[in-house]
């Protein structure tokens, strides 16, 4: 069974920069789409960027595009999420999420294996 860890959340001013780290460990099987996701309280989960084995595709949502990138470290199976410009909107708990098997669209609903969550919070 796949285990997915998240870290590197924190508080930063709007404007600043955060890296988040997603390690997944105890899984031999290689997934096909893995991605962040993002819920702050009283909204609903929401993709921010995924990304596929098959071909290296991305996506990102439209309000993330120009200020984060997604990348991965196959070597450590270890997936990142670079926020720049952070925004007061961009505050919420992030996860990473796994599917195997299929290249998944980038909503909650089509991933099964997920992170316990790191909080990020843009704040002056």
């Amino acid at each position: 069974q796949v285990q997915l860890v998240e870290s590197g959340g924190g508080l930063v001013q709007p404007g600043g920069s955060l890296r988040l780290s997603c390690a997944a460990s105890g899984f031999t099987l290689t997934y096909y789409s893995i991605g962040w996701f993002r819920q702050a309280p009283g909204k609903e989960r929401e993709g921010v960027s995924c990304i596929y084995n098959s071909d290296g595709s991305t996506y990102y949502a439209d309000s993330v595009k120009g200020r984060f990138t997604i990348s991965r470290d196959n070597a450590k199976n270890t997936l990142y999420l670079q926020m720049n410009s952070l925004k007061p909107e961009d505050t919420g708990v992030y996860y990473c999420a796994a599917r195997l098997r299929v290249q998944a669209p980038c909503v909650p609903s089509a991933f099964d294996h997920w992170g316990q969550g790191t909080q990020v919070s843009v704040s002056s």
